[in-house]
């Protein structure tokens, strides 16, 4: 194995000598060792993430580690842009797990302005709202907007371009999700529910990952609208993981049904664990691409 002094390391990160000493103090760098009171750092490692932004935040110890693997990534990839295909991949995945027919490649299609013959017209109106959705949601990042009901509705409202009648209105009825845990609220504590959702997130002293999980398992179960909540909660989740210097994730078609167990645990077991552990995973898919 190789190894680095520390200040070959604080030049190679952009550190100062005594930050990458503490870091090293703190085993904050994996596999440092000490040898006659001089650090040697393995050539292999990572700078770690600047967790003095962190300052204030309340991380459990189960999340430590996992957060400080995926917070180092973030600062490797600094600048890193996403993937080529990953508006294709994003919108197919998140299409297919409400039901979507078009493959990944007839997706691509549809989203270069053709038509798919003998796939309905809802399929192609479902990816063309996606990525209406997505380019929405990246002009408000460009205009550093505050997520607020407007917005959400803003967001479903290009989501559900297949069914116009219900573009970004709250549900009027009750509503059972079938085989959920949860039962959703009425539809008159809807809107109450979501702006007491959002100032929760807003003043949360959690991890940022953590109250990304939390967001959206709170919007799913609140289930604001009749139709299009899940696209819109991963738009909402991509746009929270963007603002806060991440990568944008898609959840997989395979995740379906552990996309609605990590719901179903939240409201059966009170964590958000398996949320937290499915985003971080397709994180470090995505900085690994």
């Amino acid at each position: 194995m190789e190894y680095i002094k520390v200040a070959d390391a604080a030049k190679k990160w952009g550190l100062s000598d005594r930050r990458v000493r503490v870091l090293c103090q703190e085993a904050k760098i994996e596999g440092v060792t000490k040898t006659g009171g001089i650090y040697l750092i393995p050539d292999y490692a990572v700078k770690p993430a600047d967790n003095r932004r962190l300052k204030g935040k309340i991380i459990p110890k189960a999340y430590k580690a996992l957060f400080s693997k995926i917070d180092a990534l973030k600062e490797k990839n600094k600048g890193k842009k996403p993937r080529e295909d990953f508006l294709v991949d994003f919108i197919y995945n998140s299409n297919a797990i409400v039901g979507n027919k078009l493959t990944k490649e007839e997706t691509a299609l549809v989203l270069d302005g053709k038509t798919v013959e003998k796939k309905p017209l809802k399929d192609h109106l479902e990816t063309v709202g996606g990525r209406d959705a997505y380019t929405y949601m990246l002009d408000l990042l460009g205009k550093k907007s505050t997520l607020n009901e407007e917005i959400i509705k803003g967001i479903h409202s290009h989501v559900l371009l297949d069914k116009p009648e219900y573009k970004g209105v709250y549900r009027h009825v009750p509503v059972k999700v079938l085989g959920a845990f949860h039962l959703p609220p009425e539809p008159y504590k809807i809107s109450n529910k979501i702006v007491k959702l959002l100032d929760e997130y807003s003043k949360s002293k959690s991890h940022p990952l953590e109250n990304m999980a939390y967001l959206i398992i709170k919007f799913e179960g609140i289930h604001p609208f009749l139709n299009g909540n899940s696209r819109t909660a991963r738009i909402i989740l991509n746009m929270k993981l963007m603002e806060n210097g991440y990568l944008p994730i898609a959840i997989k078609k395979a995740d379906k049904i552990r996309y609605y167990e990590c719901i179903d645990s939240f409201y059966r077991d009170a964590t958000t664990e398996p949320m937290v552990n499915l985003i971080t995973e397709r994180l470090e898919d995505e900085y690994n691409a």
